[in-house]
């Protein structure tokens, strides 16, 4: 292939953003690089003595492809042997297009994957595509187009687009949803499901979106009753429907939350949606006349040890019985009394106890939670037993009461006699045991559907046989491919229907005529095992081997938004129990840490009468509060970016205008990681990022000066209080390295970690000529912030770094081993420092109001000007005191106490 020079020679941001040819990502050629960078130290040996944009594009231009690269050759070169690191940052849907929120997620996985690079670890930080859904077929039906090659070609321009901003992905492992060699495996888990029992098909009434013409499952509902994508007001309809049984998993689920650390909040708010487990479903056979329908009935007792005294079964009138094609409606019809509860003639046999009752309809708008059938037993409920009461109905006693006041069955077969505790535990594990339910769950939980009445999804691999019902696809049909439509108008049945040959199939079990389904599945089954494929993703045989799962799971890391807290979050977590049970895993639980990420939000402006949005250009802004040009009051507000509230950014220009480090480190310092960024590029955010890489820059450029002054550096001519100033130096880099380690592996407080090295960096900037020429602390501490800066600035440290490697006469082995910044093993704190290893937390005041604390080293904590010095470093410092005039600092000599005077 030939590669033209003068395409090389742009810009990799100016080429990979046109959408059209792709970025030089992985070129480090240097005769091919354009003239503009021959001032660049990397390629000349001169260095400049200041960090302007041209010097910062040109650093950009240089390290990019040299990183790309090197992060591909050291993935191919890790070894087993090293400790493995998963980092997992959920993937996009493929719009064509990314957006700050994805530059922000995706920027500090790429952050923590070059840090645990750096720490020694095998890691694993891979990139895919949820590519199947809705948006992809309603752009195809409104282009004429079809939904593959869009797909496709939104796939192609955003890779280019992550490429653009350096982003290290294992893209060697790279998976997308929409394609056979996928879906073939989602069919495959399917078809586990249904063997399991797990996945079932019934009429139900469920939520239908009239304006994408496809089924809803209640979490994507909002609790205005709209739906979550398209904004329609959802509407009740009865349809045949598939779903999997997830309430069979609702206690390990709930329960299996415990062992899990703190998820910012998702825990709760996944026990809250599963709720108490403590009830679960029986099943039963309908009956007319005594000859038994075929259908089969799950209903929901909450107090499961009971079941033997049931005294009949309940539906709603809202039931599917009562308005679907079931054989038994007519006869529920004819029992149907408006306003009052109805016994009918149709009877219902407990596959567990294999007693018959009558069924009976309620008359109630609804049970508790989402229940439309329960289970009457007049001994667990006054309600129950005054609805028995009101029928006629008879039923057996199965409580009795001893002297201590503890229930005891009785005529329960072979559970008589055991307390009601015991006889819970025994009953629903036997009911598991049988296959006729059992399992615990929530009167509030609903199983999880999956039927969408779409084309552009995983086909489920069922035929219809009228001989034979439903019948899975054998594993080695599969997959079932998406047949190739002339058009798609997204309304009516599932288009799916129109492609006569695709659907006429023969049944795989008897060979007789029979027809596919033509539902296709949820998106959310695609994403609910795709952490599972990156470990193994072109396994041609099985959805992955167990041994590579095994060994990469649990993701250690898992990034993305708490809009996933209830959904995408709970089913994969489903799925990975499933697997556990299914042998084809050894772990449970699929996430170990959760980083949620916070929206960055743009500043609205709407008008206060309308709410219309309106751009910027259409306000006047020359007063103290903004006006329409036309007329009007404005509402100034903050809101999640997008194209109709004209608050969007687009990441190809910010990246352009300050430079990919630049916007990296402003996504990381503006904001911890959950909290939402209000994106103001005239806050202290954005300056204060831009001030730090001019000062590291001008850090580098004193050490590369002082060493050229002619003397040879000799720690021995080093004065006591030059020596002094060293050791705080020193102190300054191990007390930095500790609180900089912790923050990338514990809170994941990036602007933490930033304020820490910033304050660092001042503090080196502080040092004497001598100290700089001289002493082995303030190379090593120098060494130490170019590091540290790496994963959250790859670019400026790759020049720091290589800068400061060619200093003369190098005191430090740190500089003499050679490598890129990003293969240098992360710093560690020095042992001599570990030997006194408490710290103070000193109470801080400001005019004698408390204000916070900061930890200090106790060998520090007697310095007043030491501990002036960490605290003006520190977060709580650089918020309440920077470019404050500091009167007097009083550090108390009893108690662990500053006050610092100030001037209001």
């Amino acid at each position: 292939m030939q590669v033209s020079v003068r395409r090389l020679a742009l810009h990799p941001l100016t080429v990979a953003w046109s959408g059209r040819i792709r970025a030089p990502l992985l070129s480090p050629v240097p005769c091919l690089l354009s003239p503009s960078t021959r001032t660049l130290f990397s390629a000349t040996g001169v260095w400049e003595k200041d960090y302007r944009t041209d010097t910062r594009r040109r650093v950009e231009e240089w390290w990019h492809p040299r990183i790309m690269a090197q992060w591909r050759k050291d993935a191919l070169e890790q070894g087993s042997n090293r400790k493995k690191f998963y980092v997992l940052s959920m993937f996009p849907y493929p719009s064509g297009r990314l957006h700050m929120g994805h530059v922000r997620v995706y920027t500090i996985s790429d952050t923590i994957s070059h840090f645990q690079r750096m720490r020694g670890h095998q890691v694993l930080n891979p990139m895919g595509w949820d590519a199947f859904g809705l948006p992809a077929e309603n752009a195809a039906i409104e282009r004429g187009l079809d939904p593959e090659d869009w797909t496709k070609s939104n796939i192609q321009s955003m890779r280019e687009q992550l490429d653009s901003l350096g982003l290290c992905f294992n893209w060697d492992r790279e998976v997308t949803t929409c394609l056979p060699d996928y879906y073939r495996w989602t069919q495959y888990l399917f078809i586990k499901l249904f063997e399991a029992g797990l996945a079932y098909q019934k009429e139900a009434v469920v939520n239908w979106d009239p304006v994408d013409q496809t089924v809803l499952a209640d979490e994507q509902v909002d609790e205005n009753g709209r739906s979550w994508r398209s904004g329609a007001l959802v509407e009740q309809k009865l349809l045949t429907q598939w779903f999997i049984k997830t309430t069979n998993y609702a206690k390990p689920l709930l329960e299996a939350l415990a062992d899990l650390p703190e998820w910012y909040g998702v825990k709760a708010m996944q026990a809250n949606w599963i709720g108490d487990c403590t009830g679960c479903y029986f099943d039963f056979k309908l009956k007319v006349n005594g000859e038994e329908t075929g259908e089969t009935l799950s209903a929901y007792s909450s107090s499961p040890e009971t079941v033997f005294g049931a005294a009949y079964l309940a539906i709603l009138p809202s039931h599917r019985l009562l308005h679907g094609s079931s054989s038994v409606r007519p006869v529920l019809e004819k029992a149907l009394q408006p306003g009052r509860d109805s016994l009918t003639e149709v009877t219902a046999r407990n596959l567990f106890t294999g007693r018959e009752i009558p069924l009976v309809i309620l008359h109630k708008e609804a049970f508790d939670g989402y229940l439309d059938t329960v289970i009457g037993v007049p001994d667990s409920s006054e309600e129950d037993l005054s609805v028995a009461r009101a029928l006629n109905l008879q039923w057996t006693t199965v409580l009795k009461s001893n002297q201590d006041e503890a229930q005891t069955l009785i005529n329960s077969d072979e559970f008589s006699g055991l307390t009601r505790e015991e006889a819970f535990d025994s009953i629903t594990q036997k009911a598991r045991e049988q296959k006729v339910g059992g399992h615990l769950t929530s009167s509030k939980l609903r199983d999880w559907l999956i039927s969408r009445q779409r084309y552009w999804g995983t086909p489920i691999p069922v035929v219809h046989c009228g001989s034979c019902g439903p019948v899975a696809v054998p594993e080695e049909e599969l997959p079932v491919t998406l047949p190739k439509l002339p058009s798609l108008t997204g309304k009516g049945a599932s288009p799916l229907e129109a492609a006569h040959d695709w659907v006429n199939c023969k049944c795989p079990r008897c060979k007789g005529p029979a027809r596919r389904e033509t539902d296709t599945m949820d998106t959310f089954v695609d994403s609910a095992w795709y952490y599972f494929r990156y470990t193994d993703p072109h396994n041609p045989d099985r959805p992955f081997e167990r041994h590579l799962a095994d060994h990469w799971l649990p993701v250690d890391v898992y990034i993305g938004g708490k809009e996933h807290a209830v959904m995408h979050l709970y089913y994969a977590r489903f799925l990975c129990h499933f697997c556990k049970d299914q042998g084809l895993v050894a772990h449970r639980e699929p996430f170990r840490k959760l980083l949620v990420q916070g929206l960055i939000k743009g500043q609205t402006f709407k008008l206060a009468n309308s709410g219309q949005y309106l751009k910027r250009e259409e306000i006047d802004f020359t007063d103290k509060e903004p006006v329409a040009l036309g007329g009007g009051r404005i509402e100034v507000t903050w809101e999640k970016m997008s194209k109709s509230k004209h608050n969007g950014l687009d990441p190809q220009e910010v990246v352009q205008q300050y430079g990919v480090d630049t916007v990296r480190l402003y996504i990381l310092y503006a904001a911890p990681p959950e909290q939402d960024i209000l994106w103001n590029v005239k806050t202290d955010a954005l300056p204060g990022v831009l001030r730090w890489q001019s000062r590291l820059w001008q850090l580098v450029t004193k050490m590369r000066g002082a060493r050229q002054l002619g003397d040879v550096p000799s720690p021995s001519l080093l004065k006591k209080k030059e020596l002094a100033e060293a050791k705080k130096i020193w102190e300054s880099k191990n007390f930095a390295i500790q609180e900089v380690t912790s923050h990338f592996t514990e809170d994941f407080l990036f602007n933490a970690a930033i304020s820490r090295l910033m304050g660092f960096t001042n503090t080196l900037n502080s040092a004497t000529v001598r100290v700089i020429q001289h002493s082995v602390e303030f190379e090593e501490a120098l060494a130490a912030l170019v590091m540290m800066t790496a994963p959250m600035a790859p670019h400026l440290a790759s020049e720091l770094w290589a800068g400061l490697c060619q200093v003369k006469n190098p005191l430090s082995p740190l500089l003499q081993r050679g490598g890129d910044v990003l293969q240098q093993s992360w710093p560690t704190v020095d042992p001599e420092y570990l030997e006194v290893p408490d710290f103070v937390e000193l109470s801080v005041l400001i005019n004698n109001k408390a204000c916070g604390t900061v930890t200090v080293p106790l060998q520090a904590s007697k310095d007043t000007e030491r501990v002036q010095q960490l605290i003006l470093e520190s977060p709580l410092g650089l918020k309440h005191l920077a470019e404050r005039s500091i009167k007097r600092a009083i550090l108390s000599p009893r108690t662990a106490l500053i006050n610092f005077l100030i001037d209001e």
